[in-house]
């Protein structure tokens, strides 16, 4: 096993510049996810550290070797693509142990391999079936097998369950973490749903147009974001933004109602615009005689989300338990604890602390 170290890495294509300097550690055995919206250029880094794509600048180590340069299989990583590419016509075993029969593996070393992998990933009832038999999960479950009995210091997952159904879904996070923990190596792992980073990683990435915005754990990212950006990708639904100003006392808020929010954070000059963020879990409703109306509400069972548009038309997302949803119409007051208010510098979008 090894851990990944990129220096000052630059992709360009041409003239164009899609990756700009990332600095980055994953340690050893550690479960890495890069996250951010489509284009930010997780996948282009990813394949870089693959060795699918060329690296135009910086350096990249897996464990003490520098591979910048390396050939794919000379990497040590074995890569989980999006689509599961499995032979047709070969069986489970035989797709699983396919690579290392290329590689002129003894056929008892290959059958072993495939044994502990399928083990390892509930497939033997399996082996002998062909992918058209298959699920689009236990196809998933096989391309992650065929990686496994390779026996790679770092595996690489570019976004494997975007093309698996909602349930499907949960179901394979679950394994993943389960595998990570059965194997202690190396992943890194791209995806655009910043639930599954929040669930499987032990470190996050998040990345905007090819520079990285902030790196740290899950719940760092979600209770200490350095930016709007970050504030708003990190959690579900998203942290709600509203215009506020700096005034005597604090920051006020014209969306609800002129209200001065204050706080011991270190404010711009009076009259300074900014953005005062509220995540929809750590806000309330209560009835009140209040130009603020709830639009929506969306009731999924043990919570529930109320849509609302402020009179400033700013839109607001609540969090409540099922049983305390606020049907769509009435009128209301948000409350919130001020404490957990965050602010951010309006024209630069950097948190203000």
């Amino acid at each position: 096993m090894s851990g990944v170290t990129l220096n000052s890495v630059i992709k360009r294509y041409g003239d164009v510049q899609v990756i700009h300097g990332v600095d980055l550690t994953i340690e050893d055995g550690e479960f890495c996810v890069f996250v951010g919206p489509s284009g930010c250029g997780k996948s282009t880094l990813l394949r870089m550290i693959a060795g699918l794509e060329e690296t135009s600048d910086g350096q990249i180590n897996i464990g003490t070797r520098d591979v910048t340069h390396a050939d794919p299989a000379e990497r040590g990583v074995a890569m989980v693509f999006q689509t599961y590419a499995l032979y047709p016509h070969m069986t489970v075993e035989e797709n699983m142990g396919f690579g290392l029969k290329m590689n002129g593996h003894p056929k008892d070393e290959i059958a072993k391999k495939v044994a502990e992998a399928s083990k390892v990933l509930k497939l033997d009832e399996y082996l002998k079936r062909k992918p058209a038999a298959l699920s689009g999960g236990q196809r998933q479950r096989v391309a992650i097998g065929r990686s496994i009995v390779r026996g790679p210091e770092v595996f690489l997952f570019d976004e494997p369950l975007s093309n698996l159904d909602a349930e499907l879904r949960v179901d394979m996070r679950v394994e993943i973490a389960r595998l990570h923990k059965e194997l202690a190596n190396t992943m890194i792992y791209v995806t655009y749903d910043q639930v599954e980073a929040m669930t499987l990683a032990d470190k996050i990435v998040v990345l905007r147009a090819g520079v990285i915005e902030q790196v740290g754990a899950p719940m760092e990212l979600y209770r200490n974001p350095d930016n709007r950006f970050v504030a708003g990708f990190i959690g579900s639904p998203s942290m709600n933004f509203l215009k506020g100003e700096v005034v005597d006392g604090g920051v006020q808020v014209p969306g609800l109602g002129g209200e001065v929010i204050a706080t011991s954070v270190a404010l711009p000059a009076v009259g300074h615009s900014v953005l005062v963020g509220i995540r929809p879990q750590e806000a309330t409703l209560e009835h009140a005689s209040s130009p603020l109306k709830v639009d929506i509400t969306e009731q999924l069972g043990g919570v529930a989300y109320e849509y609302l548009t402020t009179p400033t038309g700013e839109p607001l997302v609540i969090e409540s338990k099922g049983d305390d949803a606020v049907s769509a119409g009435t009128e209301v007051k948000v409350g919130f604890d001020p404490a957990r208010v965050m602010f951010f510098d309006a024209e630069t979008e950097a948190r203000l602390r």
